[in-house]
């Protein structure tokens, strides 16, 4: 699963939200698909020019994850290094181009259910419910950490 970090957090509810606002969706347009949508928040590129990019390599998102080669500095690996820089790994990118996450699935509100990879209304609860889980697992660590910079059983010295 996804590295939890404020960066990646904040990514996928601007993008729900500018989904929500009506951002241009089409699921089989790099661009402006899943990925697509969360590329242009993350990257401050437009649609065409992750298109442009997104053609430099070959297949969808899930294979241009898989083939990924941080050394070569191709338009397509700059983008997918991009989503691995805020904690995505090449599972999670398959993941969110096919809404099929299972522990995403399993938070989402009402419960346990399949989702539709080209329905706007089915991104917008994926990110925000994803986004939900990352920020709890975030917290989660941030509360670890502080248990072992001050361990319950210290007393605090007080003046």
């Amino acid at each position: 699963m996804a590295r939890p970090s404020i960066e990646l957090i904040q990514a996928l509810r601007t993008t729900a939200q500018k989904l929500k606002n009506g951002a241009p969706y089409a699921w089989g347009n790099h661009g402006a698909c899943n990925c697509g949508n969360l590329l242009q928040v993350v990257t401050d590129l437009s649609k065409e020019e992750i298109l442009s990019y997104a053609h430099s390599g070959i297949g969808e998102w899930t294979e241009l994850a898989q083939d990924y080669c941080g050394v070569t500095d191709a338009p397509v690996d700059l983008l997918i290094k991009k989503l691995q820089e805020i904690g995505l790994t090449p599972s999670d990118i398959h993941n969110i181009e096919y809404l099929e996450d299972k522990k995403v699935l399993e938070q989402l509100p009402g419960g346990f259910r399949w989702l539709s990879r080209n329905l706007r209304e089915d991104v917008i609860i994926y990110f925000e419910t994803f986004a939900n889980l990352l920020e709890d697992q975030l917290s989660d660590t941030i509360s670890i950490s502080m248990e072992e910079l001050f361990p319950a059983d210290q007393a605090l010295v007080t003046a």
